[in-house]
């Protein structure tokens, strides 16, 4: 699966109840990859390629952790003890990843 595909997948599984009120922007590095952000915004989710120029939080990891921790293989709390995950910014936004996104 793409870095691409594995972004539509995360968007395609947002849960918009658990955004209500939220403003948020999530950019994710992926060091032998194509950068993404996704815009949350009051229960709406936007995904955008690229950079975003004032994130909330950003996450650094390469494409296979994203894919393991999207796909539910990989436990992100996990990833980020083993060093395979680094996130900058305000760090408690990362856990609300897994409230905002049904991950199978």
């Amino acid at each position: 699966m793409s870095v691409a595909q594995v972004f539509e997948k995360l968007e395609k599984n947002f849960n918009a109840d658990a955004a209500k009120g939220l403003d948020l922007v999530f950019q994710f590095n992926i060091e032998d990859d194509q950068n993404y952000h996704l815009i949350i915004n009051d229960g709406s989710c936007k995904l955008v390629e690229g950079d975003h120029d004032d994130p909330s939080v950003t996450l650094i990891m390469n494409s296979e952790t994203l894919e393991g921790i999207v796909s539910g293989e990989t436990d992100g709390m996990q990833a980020f003890m083993a060093g395979q995950l680094r996130a900058e910014g305000d760090m408690m936004l990362a856990t609300k990843l897994g409230e905002l996104f049904t991950l199978d």
